[in-house]
């Protein structure tokens, strides 16, 4: 049922629901003595060397507003960044800065989408992206990956049946948060083949391209796509970098959309923190040897928790190719957000419900891997029993 507020508000506003990891969570800190694996956040704090650059910046008198669209230096940094990573140059025009991911998604939404207009969105999905559409008054129509035989799918036909004429994007979360699924570049190129017969914009959200065990980066529509086709790929700090609390993310688009993504900016933000983005070019500058590091830790604790978990007889899971979360079924489970609020005062272990995650979660719950090994040793001992 919508909220019920004492005061005038949008419609869309109060029927966008709040956040049930967030709910979770509250409970949690309440408790006390929880091993916290709800959000999906590193573990660690951002490296030395970044910080070191930012604290330069304020030091420097870098503290005022900059360029809507971001410092020319970071700007030309994501450029030569994203052309070393994908088989393609991006050059300087197609890059916007942001004040984080999230931050490029809501703009996002408000530049494209209409009241009565609806985007087809690949789920389970993180819960925002959703509520982005419906605060602009538009449909978020959720198309759900398959999971058979321990791995994630996508299928396509389906993918392309949920288009109309009010659909304005395609909205793809690879690698995908909750699963750990990533599409391949075949995938790609038949979502790209489709959108650009459609005439509609493809929004790509790889902020986990660099959290990935089998490869450098994952499969990127930035390795397909022409400089002028209606793609806007996604991307943040945050993950990668260990620096979600500074809010900087970034835009690739189609040139001729960077002053839309400029206005919008100046109407949201004015700019990204100007320190934040002296520090982003030092984190790409520098940042290669902790991401491999940084990777190779996730993947040790991917392992230990999937085969924990594999192990105990109500768990149904598929081993993740990126991302760091697991995703996995429970038997018996019909209601993940009562199931995780009660694992707090049974297990003393905050996972988020799967519910969380649109329909298609349902049924599942989600664990953030981005831990200690010896903390994830502790969590499987205590979920063991209501797992078992």
């Amino acid at each position: 049922m919508p909220t019920k507020y004492p005061f005038p508000v949008r419609p869309a506003i109060a029927d966008v629901a709040s956040s049930q990891i967030r709910e979770v969570a509250t409970l949690g800190m309440e408790m006390g003595g929880i091993i916290p694996l709800w959000f999906g956040e590193p573990n660690v704090p951002t490296p030395a060397f970044i910080n070191q650059a930012a604290t330069q910046a304020l030091n420097d008198g870098k503290t005022f507003y900059t360029l809507n669209r971001g410092i020319p230096e970071l700007r030309q940094a994501l450029a030569d960044y994203m052309t070393g990573l994908h088989e393609r140059p991006i050059d300087f025009e197609r890059v916007t800065v942001t004040a984080s991911a999230m931050n490029a998604i809501m703009i996002v939404a408000q530049s494209l989408i209409d009241v009565g207009d609806n985007a087809v969105l690949t789920a389970p999905l993180w819960p925002n992206i959703a509520s982005c559409v419906q605060v602009m008054g538009g449909e978020p129509r959720q198309v759900a990956l398959d999971e058979h035989e321990g791995r994630w799918s996508l299928d396509l036909d389906r993918l392309f049946a949920a288009v109309d004429h009010r659909t304005r994007f395609l909205f793809v979360n690879s690698p995908n948060n909750p699963t750990g699924w990533m599409m391949s570049t075949d995938d790609q190129r038949a979502v790209l083949d489709f959108a650009r017969r459609r005439g509609i914009w493809i929004v790509a959200d790889e902020v986990y391209d660099r959290i990935v065990y089998s490869r450098r980066c994952a499969p990127s529509f930035l390795d397909i796509a022409e400089r002028d086709d209606l793609v806007l790929r996604l991307n943040s700090f945050s993950k990668s970098w260990c620096m979600t609390g500074w809010r900087l993310g970034w835009i690739a688009a189609p040139p001729a959309f960077g002053p839309i993504l400029e206005k919008m900016s100046e109407f949201n933000i004015a700019n990204a923190a100007s320190m934040a983005q002296y520090a982003g070019i030092v984190a790409l500058r520098d940042g290669e040897p902790f991401i491999s590091e940084t990777v190779a830790r996730y993947e040790q604790a991917r392992d230990l928790v999937f085969q924990r978990l594999a192990a105990m007889p109500r768990v149904t899971i598929a081993r993740p190719d990126a991302a760091f979360y697991v995703f996995f079924g429970v038997e018996g489970m019909n209601n993940s957000l009562e199931f995780a609020k009660n694992l707090l005062g049974k297990s003393r272990v905050g996972l988020a419900p799967g519910s969380a995650f649109g329909p298609r979660g349902e049924g599942h719950l989600r664990l953030c891997f981005a831990a200690t090994l010896e903390t994830l040793s502790e969590a499987m001992e205590r979920l063991a029993p209501a797992l078992s």
